[in-house]
C-alpha cells in the first residue's frame, strides 16, 4: 500500500513538473517564434519525411549522425493540418522539454532529496537564459536536451522492472538522437554499483540487475551512432580553434549565458573594465562546485564532476567539429565581435550542464549533512558555523540561478522572433496551389541572415487538402 501511494505521488509530481515546464518553455518562445519553422525542421526533416516515409526517415542519417527524436516530432506534425506544422513542431518540442524536466525530477531524488531544490534542478533546460535564442522549442535542437537527461538515466538505480524499462526507453531515444551522450557512458558504473553491506541482499541484487536494459540499449544505440558517423559524409567543416579560443569562448558564451540572455554584454564589460569583471562569477562558481565536492556524498560528487566535464567537453567538441562555432574570441577583434552577436547554439547545452552542476552542488551545501563526531564543544560550534556558511553559499547560488531565470523569462532575443511565420506564407500561396495541385509552395524558414537560405517545399496537395 505504501509503495503504491509513493508511486502515485511520484507520478503526480512528475506530471505537474512536465506541465509547468512545457508551459514555461512555450511562453518563453513568444507567438512569432513558435509560429516559425526552424532551419532543418523544414528544409531537412520535413523534406526527408516526404521522401522516405514515416518509417524510412526515422533512422536516416543527417550531418553524420542519427536524429530519432526530431524525426518523431516531424512525423507527428506532418500528420496534422499542414498550416499548423510550425506550432505543432514548437509545441511538441516544448512537451519533450517538459518530459526531460519531469524525468530529471524523478531520477535525481537520491542525490537532491529536497523537492524545491530538485525542482530548480529539473527545470534547468527551460530556465537557462540563452535557451530560447536557438535551442528551445524546435526539433532540430532537441538533441542538446538529451545531454541533460542521460547523466541521470545512466546512474538510475531503479527498484522494479517497469521502472527499468522506462529508463531504457528514454535512454534509447536519447542515444539515438545525440551521439555526444557517449561522453557519459562511464556513469553506467553507478547503476551497477553495490556497497559491501548490501552485497548479499537479494533486493539489492535485483536493483543492480535492473541496470541491464539501460546498459544494453545504450551500447547498441551508441554503436549505431558510431557506425553512422564512420560511414556517412558530414558536410560541416571541422574546426581548429586555439586553446585560448575554447577557453575565452566558454567564458563569454556558456558561462555568461548561464546568467544572462544577452551574454554579449559580458564581452562589452570586459572591453570597458578589463577581465576583472569575470573574477566574481568564476570565483563564485568555483566555490560552490568545490564546496559541493567536499561536502557531498559519492553519488553527488560523481554527478557534479560529470556535469562539469560534460559542459566543458560538449563546448570543446562542438568547436572542434564545427568551424562555424569558433568566433575567434582570443583574436585582436574577437571581443568586439562578441559584443555584436548572439551566442551560438553550442553555448546552450554547455550552459545548461554548468547550471545543473551548480544546483546539485548548492543542494549539497544547503544540507542536511551529518555532524562531526566529536565531544569537544569547540569543534561542534565550528561545524555549526561551517554549516551556516555552507547553507548561505548554497542558497545564494540557488537565488542567482532563479534570479537569472526570472530576469530572462520574457520572450525576446531569438533567431525566430522576427519570423518568417509559416502559416501566412502558405495562405498566400493557396490560390496558386489550387490552380496547379501538382506544384509546390515554397516557405521560408528561420534563420534568415545566415549564409544558407533555409526553405521548405510543401507539395500543393497538402496545402489544398480540405480547403
Amino acid at each position: 500500500m505504501k509503495r503504491t501511494q509513493q508511486t502515485l505521488t511520484t507520478t503526480l509530481a512528475a506530471v505537474v513538473v512536465a506541465v509547468l515546464a512545457t508551459a514555461y518553455a512555450w511562453y518563453r518562445l513568444g507567438p512569432v517564434a513558435r509560429a516559425t519553422v526552424w532551419a532543418e525542421d523544414g528544409d531537412v526533416f520535413f523534406a526527408e519525411h516526404l521522401r522516405y516515409g514515416s518509417v524510412g526517415s526515422l533512422l536516416h542519417p543527417y550531418a553524420g549522425y542519427l536524429h530519432l527524436l526530431p524525426r518523431l516530432v516531424v512525423d507527428l506534425a506532418v500528420h496534422r493540418p499542414i498550416e499548423q506544422y510550425a506550432v505543432t513542431v514548437s509545441g511538441a518540442s516544448c512537451v519533450i522539454a517538459g518530459i526531460v524536466c519531469a524525468a530529471v525530477f524523478v531520477l535525481a531524488k537520491d542525490v537532491v532529496p529536497a523537492w524545491p531544490l530538485r525542482l530548480v534542478l529539473a527545470v534547468v533546460p527551460v530556465i537557462v537564459p540563452i535557451a530560447p535564442i536557438e535551442v528551445l522549442g524546435n526539433a532540430a535542437n532537441l538533441h542538446w536536451l538529451m545531454l541533460l537527461l542521460v547523466p541521470w538515466l545512466f546512474t538510475a538505480r531503479v527498484r522494479t522492472w517497469w521502472a527499468s524499462a522506462a529508463v531504457a526507453v528514454l535512454a534509447a531515444v536519447a542515444v539515438l538522437t545525440e551521439p555526444q551522450t557517449l561522453l557519459f557512458v562511464p556513469l553506467l558504473v553507478v547503476a551497477w554499483w553495490r556497497t559491501p553491506r548490501t552485497a548479499e541482499d537479494e533486493g539489492a541484487r535485483r536493483r543492480v540487475v535492473t541496470a541491464l536494459p539501460v546498459t544494453v540499449v545504450t551500447v547498441v544505440g551508441l554503436a549505431m551512432q558510431v557506425v553512422t558517423a564512420l560511414t556517412t559524409d558530414r558536410p560541416t567543416a571541422a574546426g581548429n580553434p586555439a586553446v585560448a579560443d575554447v577557453v575565452q569562448g566558454y567564458l563569454f558564451e556558456p558561462l555568461a549565458g548561464t546568467f544572462l540572455k544577452e551574454s554579449f554584454r559580458v564581452a562589452g564589460a570586459v572591453i570597458a573594465h578589463g577581465p576583472v569583471v569575470l573574477l566574481v562569477p568564476i570565483v563564485g562558481i568555483a566555490v560552490v562546485l568545490v564546496g559541493g565536492l567536499v561536502a557531498g556524498s559519492w553519488r553527488a560528487r560523481v554527478q557534479i564532476v560529470a556535469l562539469v566535464v560534460g559542459s566543458v567537453g560538449t563546448w570543446t567538441a562542438a568547436l572542434e567539429a564545427n568551424s562555424s562555432g569558433d568566433r575567434g574570441w582570443s583574436q585582436p577583434n574577437g571581443l568586439f565581435a562578441a559584443t555584436m552577436s548572439a551566442p551560438t547554439r553550442y553555448a546552450a547545452p554547455a550552459a545548461m550542464l554548468l547550471t545543473a552542476a551548480l544546483v546539485v552542488a548548492a543542494a549539497v551545501l544547503i544540507g542536511p549533512r551529518p555532524a562531526l563526531r566529536s565531544g569537544a564543544l569547540r569543534l561542534v560550534d565550528r561545524n555549526r558555523v561551517l554549516r551556516i556558511v555552507a547553507a548561505v553559499v548554497g542558497w545564494g547560488a540557488i537565488a542567482v540561478v532563479v534570479a537569472a531565470a526570472v530576469g530572462s523569462a520574457a520572450p525576446g532575443l531569438s533567431y525566430r522572433s522576427d519570423g518568417p511565420a509559416w502559416r501566412p506564407q502558405l495562405e498566400q500561396q493557396t490560390a496558386l496551389c489550387r490552380a496547379d495541385p501538382s506544384g509546390a509552395a515554397v516557405v521560408q524558414n528561420a534563420p534568415k541572415a545566415l549564409d544558407r537560405v533555409w526553405q521548405t517545399s510543401v507539395p500543393c496537395v497538402l496545402v489544398v487538402v480540405d480547403r
